[in-house]
């Protein structure tokens, strides 16, 4: 299987740079995975699609404000840093540009000096691990000077940090948004429990490795990025009883349909745990556990759309892309969504 069979051709403009106004707003694209038949309606219209019984899985991770602006102590540099994951207290691995200036021992002063970095290693892909000086607390310290690490394929700048976040994000370490969860408002999400449909959750702390591309040309060669993800033992009962009850489990964004695959035994049971995930699904994946999934339009040749491809077939996914395109749905972070059943 080659990379290069998941190509499509994206004008620019249509990726979605703002989000909309109002969450529910965006367009969905129904594909049946079965006959590949496709249906346009909007997001707030999702109710026609779920029934009582069915249990909706989603994301609750909370993006952090990962991105620092700081200057190399001594000569004035400028160096911007990433977080992308903690190692321990005050130890970050993180994403360091220009990476020639931040050799081992490098002093970085953030905030005139609120917050002191310094690079301890070099580790895999050039990442550096940075150990942290500062009074007070740490997420505070964050949450004042640091920036929403917004993919590279967005360049306005976010008015609104919460509106790279669910209405639901709770648990923070993510680097990046679990994106398919941005079109649900609260009202929705209680319309839709109103209906009998549960919604369970679990916590997977995505990633930049999700917009990596994928640089060899045989897919199988491809070696998946880590992320930290938990189940907690109540979510797992809910979701197995779903299954056992004869309702669908219907994974919301791609983070939440890895970490259900990852922590499904062979039986087809959850299992309550947490710990690192390298899961890469791609066509020829056999599910144990989703039945359907939310997600939003991925970047061509990349890792999520070979997994709804998974899903779906690789020929139906891609002639869905053709008619989102020639509909001119929105892409990626802020684009429209599509439901995958």
């Amino acid at each position: 299987m080659r990379t290069a069979d998941f190509y499509y051709d994206l004008p620019e403009e249509l990726i979605a740079q703002d989000p909309l106004v109002d969450r529910s707003s965006s367009r969905l694209m129904h594909l049946d995975k079965k006959s590949g038949e496709i249906q346009h309606t909007d997001f707030k219209h999702i109710v026609h699609y779920l029934k009582p019984g069915d249990c909706l899985v989603i994301n609750d991770t909370r993006v952090i404000p990962a991105r620092l602006y700081g200057s190399k102590i001594g000569t004035d540099a400028g160096i911007e840093i990433l977080l992308l994951k903690r190692k321990e207290n005050n130890i970050w691995e993180t994403l360091v540009k220009p990476g020639k200036k931040a050799k081992p021992g490098t002093k970085i002063s953030f905030g005139d000096g609120l917050l002191i970095g310094e690079v301890l290693d070099i580790v895999e892909e050039g990442n550096r691990l940075i150990q942290f000086s500062y009074e007070g607390i740490f997420e505070e310290i964050l949450d004042q000077l640091g920036e929403m690490p917004l993919p590279p394929y967005i360049t306005h700048k976010l008015q609104d940090k919460e509106r790279y976040q669910t209405v639901y994000a709770k648990n923070e370490g993510s680097a990046a948004a679990p994106t398919a969860g941005l079109h649900f408002t609260k009202e929705l999400l209680q319309q839709i429990q109103d209906m009998g449909v549960n919604i369970a959750h679990v916590t997977l702390h995505v990633g930049l490795g999700t917009f990596r591309p994928v640089k060899v040309d045989d897919v199988e060669k491809h070696h998946m990025h880590s992320e930290f993800y938990v189940v907690e033992e109540e979510q797992a009962k809910l979701i197995n009883d779903t299954k056992k009850n004869g309702g669908r489990v219907i994974s919301v964004g791609t983070t939440s349909c890895r970490t259900l695959e990852s922590a499904t035994d062979e039986n087809g049971m959850l299992q309550a745990k947490s710990g690192w995930t390298e899961i890469f699904i791609y066509p020829g994946y056999q599910f144990k556990m989703i039945d359907a999934l939310i997600t939003n339009f991925h970047l061509p040749e990349s890792t999520l759309l070979m997994l709804v491809s998974a899903l779906a077939g690789k020929d139906h996914i891609m002639a869905a892309y053709e008619e989102a395109v020639k509909e001119r749905y929105r892409f990626f972070s802020f684009g429209d969504a599509m439901l995958i059943e």
